[in-house]
């Protein structure tokens, strides 16, 4: 065994109620940026009138997304090298100050630079908390606790919407900030100690400051261009094609750094790693289509249906709750069946299917059924998520769980943005042979022609079907290797390098 791992089976197994104090606190943390992002949409009307600026109101979002998703990456390397325990801890005290500082913003720009701050210390919360539960479970019986996190994700989905909006009504809009404070001191003091008892898998490493730098800066160009291309800018404008350049140029220059680097910032045999690949892309394909129809479809309810703004946020509801039930149904068959792609592979053709149909029955299909639809989609891909975590934390060695999973979800994030952008580019911008896109003022003022929008969503339908086509090819091809059913095979594996 390598001397420079130190492995679960040189610590005393941790009882039920380690594990049990640790995931409580670690799903409190995972709430504290799940809820963040879903929290503050609904308030930000009355923060743009009560800081009397609407026209810079989206960068209170951007500014929280280009922070969060390009340290996902840098966590996971952290905790690799300093351990699980002062990365997340570290992150849950930056948001908590990021926090704080938005909640006590005089002006608007103050509160985008708070947002900034909050999203260096979220950014890496999630694909902790992961990589937490992978050092504490073996892959075999892992899969259980990834229905938790799903769950996790649906309250913030649920509940986030409507908090911000009555806080921000009977209350004030910094209180959504505030309550964070009790959140994360909570968070803090259930997992501080518990993490403590965590088996250890660092190995001395060195943080590649160069390759860092220049995946952030390409991370953050690349989100400004699919944030504002669109919107405030045409996408063949010269802001956005010369953001879109820069950032290639920096993802090339990011690429030989990683051939060349004495230790990379992501190790190449990750990068080579057949599973960790495929698993990867499977999920951002999976997981950004499902964001992008999340954002879209409340268009498509008030244009097409006919619903209320509140109700289309309702309408949503089968597609979040029906995830969190395919990925019980999926973790949990990871603890039985042997050949255990089975389940995401016939979960995701039932979601391929149902997307099919919602493109050939686009604006003829009474809500009911449609929101059956929906239903089913969300639990055939909600079948993938845990199967894709799991394999992908089974297929690399233990002093690597942090890289891999924070890389796993730092692609699922991009992928949403990439998807995003594409909806974004139908509905807005005509593209897929719909003929006409529509304006961002037509869509506020309401001044939307139904059959026009029936054909946007025609497209809008088709490209989830083939988003949903991708993650099924993809998670055919990744290999299925057998679940370690202890941390001591994990060991074992190390050693064997």
């Amino acid at each position: 065994m390598d001397k420079r791992v130190e492995t679960a089976a040189h610590s005393a197994p941790l009882t039920h109620e380690d594990i049990r104090s640790i995931l409580f606190g670690i799903m409190l943390a995972m709430l504290l940026a799940a809820l963040d992002q879903t929290i503050v949409a609904t308030a930000m009307p009355t923060i743009g009138r009560e800081l009397n600026d609407v026209t810079h109101l989206p960068w209170v979002v951007t500014a929280y997304l280009l922070a969060s998703t390009a340290v996902t990456p840098l966590y996971g390397k952290l905790a690799d090298i300093h351990g699980r325990r002062v990365t997340l801890l570290s992150g849950i005290v930056v948001f908590v100050v990021g926090s704080v500082a938005c909640a006590l913003a005089p002006n608007l720009w103050l509160l985008v630079i708070a947002r900034f701050v909050q999203g260096l210390g979220g950014g890496g919360l999630i694909a902790l908390a992961q990589t937490i539960i992978a050092d504490m479970v073996s892959p075999k019986e892992r899969g259980k606790y990834q229905v938790y996190f799903a769950a996790v994700f649906m309250a913030s989905s649920v509940l986030g919407p409507v908090l911000g909006g009555v806080i921000a009504e009977a209350l004030h809009w910094s209180v959504i900030f505030w309550i964070n404070l009790p959140l994360g001191l909570a968070a803090y003091w259930m997992t501080s100690s518990a993490l403590k008892r965590l088996p250890r898998h660092e190995r001395p490493h060195k943080l590649d400051v160069a390759g860092a730098l220049l995946m952030t800066s390409a991370t953050m160009t690349l989100l400004l261009a699919l944030s504002w291309g669109g919107t405030y800018y045409p996408w063949a404008s010269a802001r956005i094609i010369g953001l879109v350049a820069f950032s290639v140029v920096l993802w090339a220059v990011f690429a030989w750094r990683l051939r060349t680097a004495a230790e990379p910032l992501i190790p190449l045999d990750l990068l080579a790693n057949p599973v960790v690949r495929m698993g990867t892309t499977a999920a951002g394909f999976g997981m950004g289509t499902f964001i992008g129809l999340t954002i879209y479809l409340p268009l498509y309810f008030e244009t097409v249906a006919g619903m209320s703004a509140s109700a289309s946020g309702l309408g949503l509801l089968p597609l979040t709750c029906g995830t969190v039930m395919g990925a019980t149904l999926s973790g949990r068959s990871l603890t039985r069946l042997t050949h255990y792609k089975r389940v995401p592979v016939a979960g995701l053709s039932v979601a391929t299917l149902g997307a099919a149909l919602l493109t050939i029955y686009a604006g003829q299909m009474p809500l009911l059924p449609f929101s059956l639809t929906l239903a089913v989609i969300s639990l055939g891909l909600g079948t993938m998520l845990p199967v894709a975590t799991v394999s992908i934390q089974n297929a690399v060695l233990p002093h690597q769980l942090g890289t891999a999973t924070a890389i796993a979800n730092f692609f699922r994030q991009i992928g949403g943005a990439l998807i995003v952008a594409v909806f974004g580019a139908i509905v807005l911008g005509g593209v897929g042979g719909a003929g006409v896109g529509l304006s961002p003022e037509a869509l506020k003022l309401g001044t939307v022609d139904r059959a026009t929008m029936i054909e946007l969503f025609r497209y809008v339908f088709a490209a989830t079907c083939f988003g949903f086509a991708m993650a099924l090819l993809l998670m055919v091809r990744m290999k299925e290797l057998p679940l370690r059913s202890s941390a001591v095979e994990a060991a074992k594996a190390a050693g064997g390098e």
